[in-house]
């Protein structure tokens, strides 16, 4: 796809969800689904390789977040893969600053890569697992929001992501179309780990006459994560909340 082919598919998929995107963030998410095609082919990183596809599953998907990302300044995401939906929100909003959070140290080495050639100053990546992270002062309860997308069924992703998060602040996560199975079975976790669900923001875009409907949900800190969460992966493993 060239170059101007990618800003005018781009360009008309955010006019559809009405986003706005400038040339800067136009040229940007190019040279990053570049580097993501290329390094695609010695690890493995993403199975969507249609440019097509990357730009409307990925990138436009994951700019659905600024529908509900508001003044939050520090966000963290966990479980960031090759950078959705976080370094996309990088990539768009130069004045937050997003810590990249994965277990897999060779996903981070290329999300460096993509950092240094794009010469991102608000981006800082983490190697380490969630629970283990989680657990460090100057990672908990240090983050405005956290965002994740496709990591876990949702009791045990709030698990994960809500220590990081401030009192007040919110988990942003996004999911499919069964969003309310898994709402469903999450009101222990959610009372458990003093959170709320404040909205699910419903959205459909379209792929080859096929609808694919998508859910993002935002969830309120309102106390202290207890100390004794989040526990080790066993623990999460063998008794979900």
């Amino acid at each position: 796809m060239k170059r101007e082919e990618f800003k005018e598919v781009l360009c008309k998929e955010c006019l559809k969800q009405n986003i706005k995107i400038s040339d800067k963030q136009v040229q940007n998410l190019e040279k990053y689904k570049n580097l993501l095609l290329e390094w695609n082919e010695k690890i493995n990183l993403t199975a969507i390789t249609d440019e097509y596809e990357i730009i409307v599953k990925h990138f436009v998907d994951c700019l659905m977040c600024t529908k509900v990302i508001k003044d939050e300044k520090r966000i963290i995401d966990v479980g960031t893969g090759a950078g959705f939906p976080g370094m996309v929100l990088a990539i768009y909003y130069e004045d937050k600053q997003f810590t990249l959070l994965d277990a897999l140290n060779k996903r981070l080495i290329f999300l460096q890569d993509v950092v240094d050639k794009l010469n991102l100053n608000n981006v800082h990546i983490l190697h380490g697992r969630a629970e283990e992270v989680a657990r460090k002062e100057e990672y908990r309860e240090k983050y405005d929001a956290t965002v994740s997308r496709a990591v876990a069924q949702l009791p045990v992703l709030l698990e994960y992501v809500s220590p990081f998060v401030k009192v007040n602040g919110q988990c942003i996560i996004m999911k499919g179309d069964s969003v309310q199975e898994e709402i469903s079975i999450s009101s222990n976790a959610l009372n458990v780990l003093k959170l709320s669900l404040n909205n699910c923001f419903e959205y459909v875009y379209t792929i080859n006459n096929e609808e694919y409907h998508r859910n993002i949900l935002t969830i309120q800190k309102n106390m202290c994560t207890p100390t004794k969460y989040p526990r080790n992966y066993g623990q999460i493993k063998k008794r979900t909340l």
